[in-house]
């Protein structure tokens, strides 16, 4: 059985994600452990409990500094074996009672000490890893090349899957209390403000792969060069009247000015052309939506020679709204992607490549620089992209 959200799981067996496979000892799938037996807690070991704080005990209130275990142990009810269980999602204890414990510990602010974790038997050898879509091609790949550099660890990946905006939500409110990991790799997940300083209460090391506004070590390709590469190469081609598919992500809370877009209206204002309201359609992500959105440029009364597509999966949905409406590619309209998926090949498709695998290989190494260990890197790191010219762009014939 695998689980895909809500809750965390040791990456063990096969990747879901595209291009390189995970072997036998690779650790790329989710696990789920088989539902917890009855809370003991619940019945016989009642007499186990911690005892009842007499009414002169204060009990801790939210933001109380010094809050521990203990604390939480005699604000819900039960023993401290139980808390402890119930925070580390260990066996033994009932939904309802872990529910309780989890809220209790919320209210209090309670994290769990790294020094108390470290006495408790060192680090914990885990790397959560954050994301906001399984399916993907961009995020399996990503989640290959980070697992292959933390096996090399010894480190093992911890996989949490926010894919909407509830998932998230709960994810950053509850992670302090449950600090199972010794670092945290966000991926595609700008961090806003509020979710920065409840990783922050953790007091463990933060990267990021992807986009991001937040003040992590970082690694990802550079989008507005990215962009100025596919429009450069249309441009050179003779092609003026662009259009862009941009994508847009319905879950997410905040994100960084779109470097693609905005190097697709720097570009045409470098050659003195006004970029047209018209030709720049925002879609949600998929080959679908792609399409969707290149039948809308479709119906324009004057037609783009050409588009420049956020991402080559938003691409080949343009691809067959195009064919689809009788026209040819690319003698009738040129296209253009970013990321040069697997399938971009098979198609036919130009597109700006960006090497994932690398960028997951280096996120992995910046987690291992977080943590100490001497092959580690510390800096944030920009992967460069080049352009992979194929049969789906062409020369202009007519400019006019």
């Amino acid at each position: 059985m695998f689980q895909e959200v809500g809750q965390s799981a040791t990456v063990s067996g096969e990747s879901h994600g595209h291009g390189r496979g995970c072997g036998a000892a690779n650790r790329c799938l989710t696990r789920v452990r088989p539902m917890a037996a009855p809370d003991a807690d619940d019945g016989a070991s009642r007499s186990r409990r911690s005892p009842r704080r007499k009414e002169s005990e204060a009990v801790p209130t939210f933001g109380s500094t010094h809050v521990n275990m203990e604390d939480i142990a005699r604000a819900a009810g039960v023993s401290m074996a139980t808390t402890s269980r119930a925070l580390n999602g260990a066996y033994g204890v009932s939904e309802k009672t872990r529910a309780r414990v989890l809220q209790v510990a919320a209210e209090l602010s309670y994290v769990v000490s790294p020094a108390a974790s470290a006495l408790s038997g060192g680090s914990t050898g885990r790397v959560a890893v954050v994301v906001p879509h399984l399916s993907r091609w961009f995020f399996g790949e990503m989640l290959n090349g980070i697992e292959s550099v933390l096996r090399q660890a010894n480190l093992d990946l911890m996989l949490y899957h926010v894919g909407d905006a509830e998932n998230r939500r709960s994810f950053f409110h509850d992670l302090p209390a449950r600090r199972k990991v010794d670092a945290v790799l966000v991926v595609g997940i700008p961090v806003n403000p509020e979710e920065q300083e409840r990783l922050a209460l953790m007091g463990v090391g933060i990267v990021a792969a992807g986009g991001q506004s937040a003040p992590y070590p970082l690694v990802s390709i550079d989008d507005h060069k990215a962009g100025w590469q596919a429009m450069n190469h249309l441009l050179h081609l003779g092609h003026r009247r662009i259009a862009m598919i941009d994508a847009i992500d319905p879950h997410a809370v905040v994100w960084p000015i779109d470097g693609r877009a905005l190097a697709y209206t720097e570009a045409l204002r470098s050659v003195g052309v006004e970029p047209d309201p018209e030709l720049l359609i925002r879609s949600p992500w998929g080959a679908d939506e792609g399409a969707q959105a290149m039948a809308e440029l479709l119906t324009l009364r004057e037609l783009p020679t050409a588009v420049f597509v956020h991402s080559d999966e938003i691409a080949f949905g343009a691809l067959r709204a195009i064919r689809q409406a009788g026209l040819r590619v690319p003698e009738d309209i040129s296209v253009i992607g970013i990321d040069d998926h697997p399938l971009s090949a098979q198609v036919g498709l130009t597109s700006v490549r960006q090497e994932v695998f690398e960028q997951g290989q280096h996120a992995g190494r910046l987690v291992l620089g977080v943590l100490g260990h001497a092959d580690g890197s510390h800096s944030s790191i920009i992967v460069p992209t080049r352009l992979v010219p194929r049969g789906s762009t062409t020369r202009l014939t007519d400019p006019d």
